[in-house]
């Protein structure tokens, strides 16, 4: 690995990650694993879901 690689890695680790971005990751990771053994499966499927199991937890994300 080269020394600027390395670089931009240490620096992309010195990144705060939001609730907001854990929260779309953890959407987008969903909808990846899910769409891909079922094409039928929609983004706006997996942000009704995650919405509904948000409002069961109390508004807090899985």
């Amino acid at each position: 690995m080269s020394n600027e690689l390395k670089t931009l890695i240490d620096k992309a680790r010195q990144v705060p990650v939001t609730a907001e971005d854990r929260e779309a990751q953890r959407r987008s990771f969903a909808f990846g694993n899910t769409a891909f053994e079922n094409r039928l499966i929609t983004r706006e499927m997996i942000d009704e879901q995650a919405e509904a199991l948000s409002r069961e937890n109390g508004g807090k994300s899985s």
